[in-house]
């Protein structure tokens, strides 16, 4: 540089100022810049050479840019001292505004002119990074954590207020000296070690160890141990961070105990599936010491696994069987075990609930393990008593189905020979009656006749007991019965009993005789006014119901189903379970004697059972009962009883009936009937001497009269050889025990006309004639 010349800009000097790390700005003392470097530029965010022109004072915030001249001026006009690293405020192009660390030097120029060169440094981050220094030392000064740093010999360096708290040490007595002094001798050794881990980058987490506190006592505590590196990265001494657990290792060894006296075996599981806690009963379960069951993998104990703990989570967080259907696809296949394998191989059965539980290091699931090995004897044991109860009461059921079977046999071959008797009684009395009409012979012979029509109606109540009475079923609708049968009761059962009457809507038909189903009925609200001899209420309700296997199971001859259940309940005396194990019995009655004929209920049932049904009882005493009667739906229409067309009188002259009766009484009597209509009548008294008779007869036979029950041919067998040799020959049996020309189902065939026994000549000649209506002449 010579002498009196001014380099330009490009000069060495003004490269170096143009390429300064910091912000340069020199400005005129009116506030015009005069030089700005690059890095002003971009500092205040205007592009490169657009600075200098323009005033200073657009480079401060609005806020103080109107006395920022003043300021400068008076600068100037004193004695303009150089000002270092002054902390103000900039604003960019953009309008925004940051903090600038400034330093300033005024400098006459050769004319006299006044500059002032403004050297600027952007404090945001140094002021940032002094915060975040300010913050982090009041972290550690206000930490109740120990947080004590020491160079790499164990020399102390820093001693916060949460150290001396816990070692009972003051800062000023501890800086500067060993670390050595809060650790006990026998944790030394350890202490070394960790110290050479650390001169490596290593760091320790959750270090249990122990802290000797200045009046000697021993603290338990947990450290996190790492390097402490100076501005270059180097380690250059050790941090650690000390918390006192001496009363958290109390409560832990509470819990402990508390988990140990619980009587199931109790496993913590980590996110891995190893076993990270264990009880007392768990030890003894599964035959490992407790070390050994720790950091164990579960599948060895549990050979299923156990759900994941999100798992848990996901499905309501309480404890969960693991044989309960919880999740949804497959989630639940490593669920359902029942098996605990031990230390010596053996299997347990066991049951397994879990729940998810948070230590602050994560979840772990919590498995409750069960031994059931003792239990499961237990349930087998009780399902072998109840199914041996259970067989018992089939076999009970079994021995009153034969009972009652064995008293329809009964009734059915008694109620055969009575109505032989009863026949010939009451046509013999109907011949005094119209022969002596108007003397007491006639008034004698009707009282006999009264006496014989009330021992057929014994009869017919035997034989629907024994379920082998004739019935002549077709589809009805039991609602239309019931309310035919209400209007019946309400004139019968008298005031002092209140009868309600509910129907269902929509009731499926059943296949059932009508007469039969009112005959229930009747019988069913007698025998409940009879038990509410002071008042009471009676109801009677319909509904279609479902019959399930469970409750089919458990009712003889019921099967699954759809039915239509009619119940009759009262509120009278009740029965008692010995009574009501006896209540369809024939003949078995609580009335006095003479009052009952005990053949209620036993009609009751055998009409139901013939019908495919089933009768149930419910009495309590002094409660009242229920009967309940099932009864199977059908799918027939249900049709109207049709109307009989008006009889065609049939003169008896010129027609030839074949009479087979083996009862040598009745014989005659029904011959000495026909006789008196004008019938001719051939008689024979079994049925080969019928079908001898049949063959040697040269005129024609218009009708055979053929009882059902004989000794050596039955009569359908007869029926059969007489229509085989004479096809124009009606028949009509005749007997009061029709099973032989029954069907399965205790019906006749449309084909099969009958007339029950004991008959009247009416009856007797009703039925001929409907018989022979269609005949061929």
């Amino acid at each position: 540089m010579d002498g009196g010349t001014v380099e330009p800009l490009e000069s060495l000097t003004g490269l170096l100022v143009q390429e300064a790390p910091d912000a340069v700005i020199i400005v005129r003392s009116d506030g015009t810049i005069a030089l700005a470097n690059r890095r002003a530029h971009g500092m205040f965010g205007y592009p490169e050479r657009t600075l200098p022109g323009r005033s200073v004072d657009e480079l401060v915030p609005d806020e103080i840019r109107a006395v920022h001249p003043q300021h400068r001026a008076g600068y100037l006009a004193s004695a303009h001292p150089p000002l270092r690293r002054l902390p103000l405020r900039g604003r960019r192009c953009d309008g925004s505004v940051f903090p600038v660390e400034v330093s300033l030097a005024a400098v006459a120029a050769p004319g006299g002119e006044m500059y002032v060169t403004a050297v600027l440094r952007d404090d945001t981050a140094h002021r940032e990074a002094e915060q975040a220094r300010a913050l982090l030392a009041s972290i550690v000064q206000s930490s109740h954590d120990a947080i004590v740093t020491t160079d790499l010999d164990g020399v102390v360096l820093t001693w916060n207020p949460g150290a001396e708290l816990l070692y009972g040490h003051p800062a000023a007595e501890m800086v500067g000296s060993p670390v050595h002094r809060i650790i006990p001798a026998d944790r030394r050794v350890d202490e070394d070690e960790v110290l050479a881990l650390v001169r490596l980058g290593g760091r320790l987490d959750r270090y249990r160890t122990y802290r000797r506190h200045a009046d000697g006592s021993a603290i338990a505590v947990s450290l996190l141990v790492s390097p402490l590196r100076d501005a270059t990265g180097t380690i250059v001494g050790v941090t650690n961070t000390a918390r006192d657990i001496s009363d958290r290792e109390q409560a832990e060894a509470r819990v402990q105990a508390v988990l140990d006296a619980a009587p199931d075996a109790l496993l913590g599981v980590d996110a891995d599936g190893h076993v990270v806690l264990v009880n007392a009963e768990a030890e003894r379960m599964f035959g490992y010491p407790r070390h050994d069951l720790t950091h164990m993998a579960v599948r060895r104990l549990l050979p299923d696994g156990l759900p994941a703990a999100s798992t848990v989570l996901r499905t309501g967080g309480d404890s969960t069987p693991l044989d309960t259907e919880r999740l949804t696809g497959t989630a639940t296949q490593g669920w359902a075990t029942r098996t605990a394998r031990r230390r010596d191989g053996g299997d347990l059965p066991v049951d397994i609930s879990c729940s998810a539980l948070d230590t602050g290091n994560g979840l772990i699931v919590v498995a409750a393990v069960r031994d059931i090995t003792d239990r499961l004897a237990v349930e087998a044991e009780q399902q072998a008593l109840r199914a041996e109860a259970e067989q018992q009461k089939m076999e009970a059921r079994f021995q009153r189905t034969q009972r009652l079977e064995s008293l329809g046999q009964l009734a059915g071959g008694v109620a055969h020979d009575f109505n032989n008797l009863l026949a010939v009684i009451l046509n013999y009395a109907a011949f005094i009656v119209e022969d002596g009409a108007g003397t007491p012979f006639a008034q004698d012979a009707e009282q006999i006749a009264r006496a014989a029509r009330r021992g057929s109606d014994l009869t017919h109540q035997l034989l629907s007991f024994a379920r082998r009475e004739v019935i002549r079923p077709r589809a009805l609708d039991v609602n239309t019965v019931v309310t035919e049968v209400h209007q019946m009761l309400q004139r019968s059962i008298g005031e002092h009993i209140t009868l309600a009457v509910q129907t269902a809507d929509g009731l499926p038909a059943v296949m059932a005789d009508p007469g039969q189903l009112e005959q229930v009925l009747v019988n069913l609200a007698v025998n409940a006014r009879d038990a509410m001899p002071g008042g009471g209420h009676l109801t009677i309700d319909t509904a279609a119901v479902w019959v399930d296997a469970d409750h089919a199971a458990g009712r003889a001859g019921l099967s699954p189903g759809r039915y239509v259940r009619v119940r009759v309940s009262d509120t009278g005396t009740g029965m008692g379970k010995d009574v009501v194990d006896k209540a369809f019995d024939p003949f078995f009655t609580t009335k006095p004697s003479g009052q009952g004929t005990g053949l209620g209920l036993a009609t009751v049932y055998g009409i139901i059972t013939q019908a495919g049904g089933t009768v149930q009882i419910y009495s309590e005493t002094g409660l009242g009962t229920t009967i309940t009667v099932l009864m199977p739906v059908t799918d027939a229409a249900v049709t109207a009883e049709s109307d009989q067309p008006p009889p065609v009188v049939v003169d008896g002259r010129g027609i030839t009936v074949l009479v087979v009766e083996d009862e040598d009484a009745l014989r005659e009597v029904t011959e000495r009937i026909l006789r008196r209509a004008g019938y001719t009548v051939l008689t024979a008294a079994d049925g080969v001497q019928a079908l001898r008779r049949a063959k040697a007869y040269p005129h024609r036979i218009d009708l055979l009269l053929t009882d059902v029950i004989m000794p050596g041919m039955l009569g359908k067998d007869v029926a059969a050889a007489v229509v085989a040799e004479r096809p124009d020959t009606r028949v009509l049996f005749m007997s009061g025990y029709a099973q032989p020309v029954l069907t399965t189902h205790g019906t006749l065939s449309a084909d099969v006309h009958l007339l029950e026994k004991p008959f009247t000549s009416a009856e007797l000649m009703q039925a001929m004639r409907a018989q022979l209506r269609h005949r061929t002449r």
